[in-house]
């Protein structure tokens, strides 16, 4: 039993994603509410980190867990875990917007 490595639980962030502008990398945004150390009023601290996303599964506005992982690169020290919610996607049909050349005036 001495010999046996015991696995800890990795840190784990939830927050939104905020760009997928790179490939097989999110921005997540994560939001905290503090109280102020010397005020103690509610303070609202928000902070990003770079994720790795394998299978580009994440879109704009998601809301997911991100796990702590080895340093991938330079700024990349997350992976992530599951898509807790999914962002609402708008769609708008091409005839709504004002476009030259679609005929209208």
């Amino acid at each position: 039993m001495a010999g046996e490595k015991t696995k800890g639980t990795k840190n784990q962030k939830v927050g939104e994603v905020v760009s997928v502008a790179m490939q097989k990398t999110i921005v997540v945004e994560v939001t905290r509410r503090v109280a102020h150390p010397m005020y103690k009023r509610i303070v609202t601290k928000r902070k990003k980190f770079y994720a790795h996303d394998e299978n580009r599964s994440a879109c704009l506005g998601d809301v997911v867990r991100i796990v702590e992982c080895r340093p991938l690169s330079r700024l990349k020290r997350w992976e992530l875990g599951e898509v807790v919610r999914r962002a609402v996607q708008v769609g708008v049909e091409p005839s709504a917007l004002d476009l030259p050349g679609t005929g209208k005036q």
